[in-house]
């Protein structure tokens, strides 16, 4: 699978690839599919927020979003277009009307005026959630496989002191795939973060605490100053806790083969909205 983020300036789309399972996706029919319910579980009750396990076959795209997968695979289109369907359900839910989610050149979806929004998909899960943005100032949802992260992908994604959370938390619960809830942390709390900010957040410039339930939890992501491998790029100067973004906390879940991560940030609690930019030297900066 691949990630939602990329190198500054380029669009929000990681390079990092996980495993993924080879599970058939089956189709479902219009406005039916196989839910799960985990998602709406995770969020607060003013967020609207559904799942599928099937994909949706109606009602039919806007014309704007059926421009921007005209040339992808079948399988791609599908799950775009489920993710949609299942975000306009919940627009329902809040009383609102539908409207396309076209992606930006940041590869991120644009949201109705007043509302805000996450949505994600991997294989065998998709899902959305939409809350007026007079309730919250920002919602980051992400679904991965339940599987370990690949060592490789370990090591570029957690900071050694999250490595030693990691193993703790392994040795007292060997059942859950600890690294890749962690993982799935950070892609939520990045989906808050950039709407919120417009700049770029790399892996080792947040850190997680995990806390352990029954096949559920919390957990808390903070952004971090000095990440390591932050003065390898363009913009090493940047900062991300000088752009006072708080640290977050949220909920997970892990159970029929996917882990499920949600964040919900109540409105007021986000600082005003950043213009991100660059000096003349071409270092990022975000001003509040």
């Amino acid at each position: 699978m691949s990630h939602r983020t990329a190198a500054p300036g380029a669009r929000t789309t990681r390079t990092i690839r996980t495993t993924r399972t080879t599970k058939a996706f089956a189709s479902g029919t219009e406005g039916t599919a196989a839910v799960s319910g985990v998602v709406r579980t995770l969020l607060p009750r003013y967020a609207a927020a559904l799942d599928s396990t099937h994909e949706l076959t109606g009602p039919a795209l806007f014309a704007a979003e059926l421009r921007q997968v005209a040339d992808v695979s079948p399988g791609r289109r599908d799950e775009y277009a489920t993710v949609r369907r299942l975000a306009r359900a919940c627009l329902a839910e809040l009383g609102l009307p539908p409207a396309p989610l076209v992606r930006g050149a940041d590869g991120a979806p644009g949201w109705p005026p007043g509302t805000v929004g996450s949505l994600t998909h991997c294989q065998g899960y998709r899902a959305a959630a939409v809350a007026r943005a007079r309730d919250a100032d920002g919602l980051g949802i992400d679904a991965e496989p339940c599987a370990p992260l690949p060592g490789r992908v370990l090591a570029q994604v957690t900071s050694a002191a999250e490595r030693a959370h990691l193993a703790e938390l392994a040795a007292a619960r060997p059942d859950v795939p600890w690294c890749r809830v962690l993982f799935s942390a950070k892609e939520a709390y990045y989906k808050v973060w950039y709407p919120a900010t417009g700049c770029w957040l790399g892996f080792d410039d947040a850190e997680v605490a995990l806390r352990p339930d029954a096949g559920s939890g919390t957990f808390v992501v903070r952004p971090v100053s000095g990440g390591a491998r932050r003065k390898r790029r363009a913009d090493a100067l940047f900062d991300p806790v000088a752009t006072g973004f708080p640290a977050l906390r949220g909920r997970w879940a892990a159970g029929a083969g996917v882990v499920v991560t949600a964040i919900a940030a109540p409105a007021g609690s986000l600082p005003c909205p950043a213009q991100a930019g660059r000096t003349a030297t071409g270092t990022l900066r975000c001003a509040q």
